[in-house]
């Protein structure tokens, strides 16, 4: 039952990356990748949350397949490469690294705060 329950939930959340990050990026059509950013600080922000409210085996499965479906790593790097690394780093490239990494633990220590 695990692995279904994983695969289910993780299809919806990939579901939902597609559609939040798409609705995202075109409404407010920035040059910064606002779509990724903010599925990612959402998923940080529910594992917090699910951390906090305690370990359900059930719970924490499905939390896992979601966000994990949700949130996205590897765009996250790919789009950070594409605003500028090479020579030397751009200032959006800096920013969308360290702010997004700062804003995702902050989100998940607050997601957590909240469920103790």
């Amino acid at each position: 039952m695990t692995p279904l329950i994983l695969a289910v939930a993780g299809s919806i959340g990939a579901l939902g990356r597609y559609l939040i990050s798409g609705a995202m990026q075109r409404l407010t059509g920035s040059a910064m990748p606002v779509g990724t950013a903010t599925v990612n600080l959402v998923g940080a922000f529910l594992l917090g949350i699910c951390l906090g409210a305690g370990d359900d085996s059930l719970w924490w499965t499905a939390a896992a397949g979601f966000s994990g479906g949700l949130t996205t790593f590897s765009t996250w790097m790919v789009e950070t490469r594409a605003l500028g690394v090479i020579p030397r780093p751009s200032l959006q490239a800096v920013l969308n690294l360290t702010v997004m990494a700062v804003l995702g633990v902050a989100l998940a220590a607050a997601g957590y705060q909240m469920t103790r």
